[in-house]
């Protein structure tokens, strides 16, 4: 006789998916209003309770009320151990007094686990929010079989006794869908996918402490979207719900002076000012009330404009700096399996390979998805991924979905003509970074001063990075990229996402685009970290590694850009990695003899280079017939005793003792260590490593003492200019434990390969 014992305290544990949790906070209000004692996790369970314990309590304890939806039956969310377990220890004839089925929205029937479909289900969606109500009530309730005397007449409409918390003075959330008589809230987006665990944070906040949430995040990942979807999702637990226009903070004053008129507490005759000032009162009063403020970029602005008291604000901003008015929501692209989802609800016959590719390529940014899918009416996905590879501005500008104001590609060239009006340095500094690869660009410099000479040639329109060292400028720049939402900005460092990169860099003009090449080289050779030769440089080379290797070697346009890319291909050598070495060197190597020629300074370095990353792919020949030419190229125009002539010269006799032109080569070594000796002195690393080197070509030849003694001699040297720990010194070490091997008939491994020639000053 449940119907005419209530408030008895009964013990309800409402399970849900977290997708649906406006509908449980509904449910359990009503039920906890009814006299019932509900446990609902998102109001009784606290930061470190154990979620796993409390739930296996829960369901123990008392009967669970289950909110079924096409999300609750998903095998991956908790609902699953919830209803297991409620049914895993009762037998069919007790399953009525254990669950509660109650059904909120059309669920197939197939998506319902078989030990579930017997069960009588009560459906509360589609109904009037007092029919739902009653409804839960009579289901929770269950049968009262014919009662033993008449009922009594009801004397009126809606008779009876008030529940608990209307008792209270507790008014309760309306039906979820239903929306309040104040509202002007965009549409719902009908095919809104995922989000959900965004969505309960957003209500997890506001439902406690918060009153002000800021959604932020990069354009087009779809803030405005999920703005709207919780507006819609949660509208029953507000009387009233407003959305502000807040782009342009001059238009906002008059949208809430509207906001005033429809409240009531203005006439539409009363001054913009005084309608404002009654509005504030009036919101201050209200607690269940939304205001929702839409892509507002100055938390200065905006904050005059906020209202004060117990309702609740959303704002939607491309600014993450919102810290001060409000607890920022980071807003994510989505995940790869609901981008698949987007895109295959939107496109026809679309396969789950084909969306996921799609996927990846429009880094599962909402609103280059939603373009991509309306564009596939017109091409096939490897058409579509084409045109986004070759032109991702056209890709990403024709058309603009109806979900929002304008296509990504459009977003982007108006946030840049915005940063460009209020910052032109910042937008220089996006501009060279189009250029760079989508990795982190670290833009605290490793040694500005070591490149000043070539800066300090810049005139006023290029002078990107000596401005970038003046500290206020830089963290003032930093802040504008920042506050635009165009790039990630954290500890220095600026990361443009890969597909805003090559719509940015689709969009530069030549001028423009001559202009980023410049900036782009001047950053490498700033943040240039020294020799790769020395393992302290290390972490550096790594982080800037991809950028040398991605900038187009016809964009390397300065001596120290080009400088940098050939030390990058080096520390790659160096570290036992020749393999993507090599295409880039031959890249490099490739384009400088058609800009620079056969001669150049740079070209012959490249060909150097080029010749150890064929020596280290076991590619002897092509060393050797490369750096002979280099040789011979540098003997012309450098002269027999330059460094680099004879850095050439040790290595040409190291490849051809790989061939097996054993006498040649020691020939061309003793010369060049001769000159060395004559040029550098003695203690000169080139010299030292050459040394070592003749050493192990002699030792190969059969003459230990001589090999022995030289080898220990420039070990000796190297232990005292280098140090004990430098690789080179550790090389040369090795190599004489194995010529000492070799001098008492012990079989020795092969000797370690010589250490590469100087990378460039």
């Amino acid at each position: 006789m449940r119907n005419g014992d209530m408030g008895r305290g009964e013990r309800l544990f409402v399970s849900y998916a977290g997708a649906d949790r406006a509908w449980a906070e509904w449910v359990a209000w009503h039920l906890q209003d009814a006299g019932y004692d509900v446990e609902l996790d998102l109001w009784h369970w606290g930061a470190g309770d154990n979620a796993v314990l409390r739930m296996s309590q829960a369901v123990e304890r008392g009967r669970m009320v289950a909110l079924f939806s096409r999300a609750y039956f998903e095998v991956s969310r908790f609902t699953t151990e919830e209803w297991t377990s409620r049914l895993a220890s009762r037998d069919a004839s007790q399953r009525r007094e254990t669950l509660v089925p109650l059904r909120i929205e059309e669920v197939e029937a197939d998506a319902i686990p078989g030990l579930l479909r017997p069960l009588v289900v009560v459906d509360l969606f589609g109904l009037r929010e007092e029919q739902a109500r009653v409804a839960l009530l009579r289901a929770v309730a269950g049968p009262v079989g014919t009662p033993g005397e008449r009922p009594v007449f009801p004397a009126a409409p809606g008779a009876g006794r008030p529940g608990r918390l209307r008792q209270l003075g507790a008014t309760g959330p309306r039906l979820p869908g239903s929306l309040p008589r104040v509202w002007n809230v965009p549409s719902r987006n009908a095919e809104f996918t995922g989000r959900d665990e965004l969505l309960v944070r957003m209500r997890t906040g506001l439902a406690g402490a918060v009153t002000v949430l800021a959604l932020d995040g990069r354009g087009g990942v779809g803030k405005t979207q999920m703005a709207i979807e919780y507006a819609h999702r949660f509208s029953g637990e507000y009387e009233l719900a407003w959305w502000v226009a807040a782009e342009d903070p001059a238009l906002i004053p008059d949208q809430l002076a509207a906001l005033a008129v429809v409240t009531g507490c203005a006439l539409t005759d009363t001054p913009r000012e005084q309608a404002m000032q009654a509005l504030e009162e009036e919101l201050r009063t209200r607690s269940r009330r939304l205001l929702i403020f839409d892509n507002a970029e100055d938390p200065s602005a905006l904050s005059g404009h906020l209202p004060t008291g117990s309702g609740h604000v959303v704002i939607t901003s491309r600014n993450p700096h919102w810290h001060h008015l409000a607890s920022p929501v980071d807003v994510d692209v989505l995940t790869r399996a609901d981008s698949v989802a987007l895109l295959r609800s939107r496109s026809r016959g679309l396969s789950e390979g084909d969306a996921d590719r799609l996927a990846q390529a429009l880094d599962d940014l909402p609103l280059a998805l939603v373009q991509a899918a309306e564009a596939l009416t017109a091409y096939t996905p490897d058409k579509y991924l084409d045109l986004l590879e070759h032109h991702a501005d056209l890709a990403t500008n024709d058309g603009t979905p109806l979900d929002y104001p304008r296509s990504l590609a459009a977003q982007l060239r108006l946030g840049m003509q915005r940063l460009g009006d209020q910052e032109p340095v910042a937008a220089d500094l996006l501009r060279a970074c189009s250029l760079l690869a989508p990795e982190p660009f670290d833009l605290n410099p490793c040694d500005p001063s070591a490149r000043q000479d070539e800066q300090d040639e810049q005139d006023g329109a290029e002078a990107l990075v000596p401005l970038l060292l003046d500290p206020r400028v830089f963290r003032r720049v930093l802040t504008a990229v920042d506050r635009f939402g165009l790039a990630r900005v954290a500890g220095g460092s600026v990361q443009l996402h890969r597909l805003t990169q090559a719509i940015l860099r689709d969009q530069l003009d030549s001028e423009e685009r001559a202009r980023s090449v410049r900036h782009a080289s001047l950053l490498l050779t700033t943040a240039h970290p020294g020799n790769p030769k020395h393992p302290a440089t290390w972490p550096r080379w790594s982080a800037l590694l991809p950028h040398l290797l991605h900038l187009a070697p016809a964009d390397l346009t300065t001596p120290q850009a080009r400088h940098a890319a050939l030390g990058a291909c080096w520390y790659l050598l160096e570290r036992g990695t020749a393999r993507p070495a090599l295409p880039r060197l031959q890249a490099l190597h490739q384009a400088w003899l058609q800009e620079l020629g056969d001669d150049h300074g740079d070209t012959l370095q490249a060909a150097s280079y080029l010749a150890r990353a064929f020596y280290k792919s076991h590619n002897h020949a092509q060393a050797r017939d490369l750096d002979r030419d280099t040789l011979a190229r540098r003997r012309r125009v450098l002269g027999e005793d330059h460094p680099d002539t004879l850095i050439s010269a040790c290595n040409l006799a190291i490849w051809l003792a790989a061939l097996g032109e054993t006498e040649q080569s020691r020939t061309l070594a003793e010369e060049a260590l001769a000159r060395q000796r004559r040029v550098l002195g003695e203690d000169h690393p080139d010299t030292l490593t050459s040394a070592s080197n003749l050493a192990n070509r002699l030792a190969a030849l059969g003459e230990t003492e001589q090999s022995r003694t030289l080898a220990e001699e420039a070990l000796a040297r190297q232990r005292r200019v280098l140090g004990e720990d430098h690789p080179e010194t550790l090389i040369s070490a090795k190599n004489l434990a194995l010529i000492l091997q070799r001098s008492t008939a012990i079989p020795a491994t092969s000797l370690d390969p010589p250490p590469p020639p100087d990378p460039p000053a």
